[in-house]
């Protein structure tokens, strides 16, 4: 069976760092671009960052950038999310998908096999 696995989420003061971990098993992970999604309670799911085939090439919504960095190990089968400088509205359940459409995106209908999420949560 097809799954990826998010981990590494917690609680963490703002100003803080996370690195969320995304592992696939089942399919080899390097054959597609991987994105991470995060859905706030009461909120709707929105795209934070993919990334392409052999980590050359990255995407990164705006409220995110330059405090968020994508990478990729394939020989791990792992995409990783370092997120540092989180603030209370990064607050949410992360989590990551395997992108079925070329280029990079962050629309959630380009993505399939959904983990489970890693719950964020940036509070003092």
């Amino acid at each position: 069976q097809l799954h990826l696995v998010e981990s590494g989420g917690g609680l963490v003061q703002p100003g803080g760092s996370l690195t969320l971990s995304c592992a696939a098993s089942g399919f080899t992970l390097d054959y597609y671009a991987i994105g991470w999604f995060r859905q706030a309670p009461g909120k709707e799911r929105e795209g934070v960052s993919c990334i392409n085939r052999v980590g050359d090439d990255t995407f990164y919504r705006d409220s995110v950038k330059g405090r968020f960095t994508i990478s990729r190990d394939n020989a791990k089968n792992t995409v990783y999310l370092q997120m540092s400088s989180l603030k209370p509205e990064d607050t949410a359940v992360y989590y990551c998908a395997r992108q079925l459409v070329a280029g990079l995106s962050l629309s959630g209908t380009d993505f399939d096999t959904w983990g489970q999420g890693t719950q964020v949560t940036v509070s003092s």
